[in-house]
C-alpha cells in the first residue's frame, strides 16, 4: 500500500528575518517525506535566496495569501495539503497525528489547536479560538490548516479574496465533511497582538469577521486588515 504523501505550502512576503528557522524547523518532516513548497509574493528582499537551499520548489505567484496557496497546491505533489504560514510552528510529528486522523475518521480536512509564543492573556484568546473552531467547524490561517487534494480541488481551492480565504475555504469544505480538530497545538507569532494591544485586536478581529459575514467587501477589509496591494 502506498504511503499518503504530504505538501507544506508557506506563502511568504519579505520574510528574510525569519525564513531559515522557519524552514530549518521542518528540516525533519522533510527528512521523512513530506515536500515543502514555499510561495512568495514578490518580495523585495532576499526571501527566495534564503529559501531555495531549504526547500523543494521555490516560485513566485501574484500576491495575497489566496493566491500564493492556490499555486503552490497547484504545483504540489502530495496527496494531503497543509498550508503553513511563516511565524507558525508546527508540532513534533504533525505530519503523522495529520495522515493518521485523517484515515482515521474518513474526514477530508482539518486544523490543529494553536497557541501563542508567550503571553497567559493569549493562553486565553487562544482556548476562546479553538473552542470557537470547534463550535463553528471554521478554521483559521493561524491553525494550521490541512486537506486532502481531492476536497481541496472539489472546494474550488481559496476563494480569490484578499482576506477571509481561510474562512470562505472552510465554509465550502464543510459541505464536504466536518473539521477535524487535532488537539495538538501549533504556536503562531504574538507580535501583531502585542504590536496593536491585544484586547483591542481581539475587537478589531471580531469586527472584522462580522462584517465580513454581513457582505463587507473583502478588499475593503483587507485595507482595514493593513494588507497592502502590490506595487507596479
Amino acid at each position: 500500500m502506498n504511503r499518503t504523501t504530504l505538501s507544506i505550502i508557506i506563502p511568504v512576503l519579505n520574510e528574510a528575518g525569519g525564513i531559515e528557522a522557519a524552514l530549518g524547523a521542518l528540516s525533519s518532516y522533510r527528512s521523512r517525506g513530506a515536500e515543502l513548497v514555499v510561495v512568495d509574493g514578490g518580495s523585495r528582499d532576499a526571501t527566495v535566496t534564503l529559501a531555495q537551499p531549504l526547500a523543494d520548489r521555490v516560485m513566485t505567484a501574484a500576491r495575497g495569501r489566496a493566491h500564493q496557496m492556490n499555486a503552490g497546491a497547484a504545483v504540489a505533489r502530495g496527496d494531503i495539503l497543509l498550508f503553513l504560514h511563516a511565524d507558525t510552528k508546527l508540532p513534533d510529528t504533525a505530519d503523522t497525528f495529520v495522515r493518521e486522523g485523517l484515515a482515521r475518521t474518513g474526514q477530508a480536512w482539518g486544523r490543529f489547536d494553536v497557541q501563542f509564543d508567550d503571553g497567559p492573556l493569549l493562553g486565553l484568546v487562544a482556548l476562546s479560538m479553538n473552542l470557537r473552531s470547534r463550535i463553528t467547524g471554521v478554521a483559521t490561517g493561524d491553525q494550521a490548516m490541512f486537506v486532502s487534494r481531492a476536497a481541496f480541488v472539489a472546494a474550488g481551492g481559496f476563494p480569490p479574496i484578499p482576506l477571509m480565504e481561510d474562512i470562505a475555504l472552510s465554509a465550502r469544505l464543510k459541505r464536504i465533511s466536518p473539521p477535524l480538530c487535532l488537539r495538538p497545538r501549533v504556536t503562531t507569532s504574538s507580535r501583531r497582538w502585542r504590536e496593536h494591544g491585544i484586547l483591542r485586536t481581539v475587537i478589531f478581529m471580531w469586527r472584522l469577521r462580522l462584517a465580513y459575514f454581513v457582505g463587507t467587501d473583502p478588499a475593503q477589509l483587507a485595507q482595514r486588515y493593513g494588507y497592502a496591494p502590490a506595487e507596479p
